[in-house]
């Protein structure tokens, strides 16, 4: 939706509503809401119009003002009526005819807002920077009935720091495994212990849209990602991901889209997993820049070499996003393909927050957290006893803006993963900081 505002079309037309009085309106009315919306005090000029409307309704000069204070107090409703009842009196007033145009654009009626322009384009008398800045508002509208045109965008994210724990592992040296209990605890070196380690990592990703017709899109984008430990090379890992789709908006914003994604994941420089799916999400646009959207995905899992980890995937959620934070329910089932990897199969549910927050011109405070349950299937064949996971992970950093489309992000995170399997107990705290660029 085109949204000019008031400002900019006045200036653009050079016109102030005094050269269109109103004989009969109670003394200097006009004059004084005239200012007040100079001033960019709408709704005060509309509380000071509306009383007069009933004894005014047939003057063009007072309709004029009253429109404009409707229109920028988000009253479109009643703006479009007032600059028609100008125009039924006078039809060849170009300002009103433009500020019609401008009322049917805010109300989301792109196509009558065009050839309101159109009209107005059609007026010889029209000054030339006039017509210039009417030109592109109406290629504006004409972009947007073709359904959009095509944008491209991307990123690259570059970060260093510290990870307490590399390998997700536990912190002690010794379990005691039900089956071999005859022997005592075992101890645990190596790899099967948390391994600290310092890190560098490097994130990039290019997404495109292109319209196929007004409430038609196609989409797809490219994510990659490496993450380079410095003095282990056995947790080292990279991803690459591609995702293709369409969407299509109804009359009423909403928007449903249905995308393909396909992964693959190294670990340790060598191929490890690979990741095949398709989503489905229908979004609903509340008012005050606020959304819900309900999404279903399904994902097949091959991991190399151990059959026992294949697995099918299936998870819905819903979301809400505010201007400011975003708030998600995720729940689903993870099923091995193989019965013997039961033990691997789990039901999970998830409850995260992610906000940005800003506390400066040019810096933002960005956090979140994610509480994940998990419960498997079946019992762990050396542990002798169904595996229960609760996991909790929570962030905090900062963003600075640095230059144009450039940030610098600090970030700490945390996680602690609670297992009645011992192995899988543990913390992770990292430390990071990054500079993306955007573009």
């Amino acid at each position: 939706m085109i949204t000019t505002s008031r400002g900019v079309l006045l200036a653009a037309v050079a016109i102030t509503v005094s050269a269109y009085p109103a004989s009969a309106a109670p003394a200097g009315i006009i004059e004084q809401a005239t200012t007040l919306l100079q001033q960019g005090k709408a709704v005060e000029a509309y509380a000071l119009l509306r009383p007069a409307l009933a004894d005014q309704a047939g003057d063009p000069g007072f309709n004029y003002a009253f429109g404009l204070a409707a229109l920028d107090s988000g009253r479109t409703a009643e703006a479009i009526l007032a600059f028609q009842r100008v125009l039924a009196v006078k039809p060849d007033m170009v300002e009103a005819r433009a500020e019609l145009a401008r009322a049917y654009a805010m109300a989301g009626d792109v196509d009558t807002a065009r050839a309101q322009f159109n009209t107005v384009l059609q007026d010889p008398s029209l000054p030339d920077p006039v017509r210039q800045r009417f030109t592109t508002l109406e290629r504006s509208f004409a972009k947007q009935i073709a359904g959009g045109g095509s944008d491209v965008t991307g990123f690259v994210d570059v970060s260093g720091g510290y990870d307490s724990n590399i390998n997700t592992a536990t912190n002690l040296t010794s379990v005691t495994i039900p089956l071999f209990a005859v022997f005592g605890p075992g101890t645990l070196a190596g790899n099967a212990r948390a391994t600290h380690d310092g890190y560098g990592e490097i994130q990039a990703g290019i997404s495109g849209v292109a319209a196929v017709s007004r409430q038609d899109r196609v989409f797809g984008s490219l994510l990659a990602n490496y993450h380079d430990n410095i003095d282990s090379n056995t947790f080292d890992q990279a991803s690459a991901t591609g995702t293709a789709g369409f969407a299509h908006s109804f009359a009423n914003r909403d928007t449903l889209s249905l995308s393909g994604q396909a992964q693959q994941f190294w670990l340790g420089q060598h191929s490890y997993r690979q990741a095949f799916g398709a989503i489905g999400q229908y979004t609903h646009v509340l008012n005050g820049g606020r959304a819900l959207s309900f999404s279903a995905q399904y994902f097949r899992f091959n991991y190399d070499n151990q059959p026992l980890l294949d697995a099918n995937r299936v998870a819905v959620a819903v979301s809400y996003a505010a201007r400011k934070f975003v708030l998600t329910a995720t729940g689903g089932h993870e099923q091995t393909r193989e019965v013997a990897g039961d033990a691997q199969s789990n039901s999970f549910g998830e409850v995260s927050v992610g906000a940005e927050l800003p506390i400066a011109a040019k810096i933002s405070f960005v956090g979140g957290a994610t509480a994940d349950i998990r419960r498997y299937d079946a019992p762990d064949a050396l542990f002798l006893t169904q595996r229960r996971d609760e996991r909790l992970d929570v962030s905090a950093g900062l963003k600075f803006l640095v230059a144009k489309n450039v940030t610098v992000r600090p970030r700490v995170t945390y996680t602690r993963n609670f297992s009645n399997i011992a192995i899988y107990d543990y913390e992770r705290a990292t430390a990071s900081v990054g500079v993306r660029l955007e573009f």
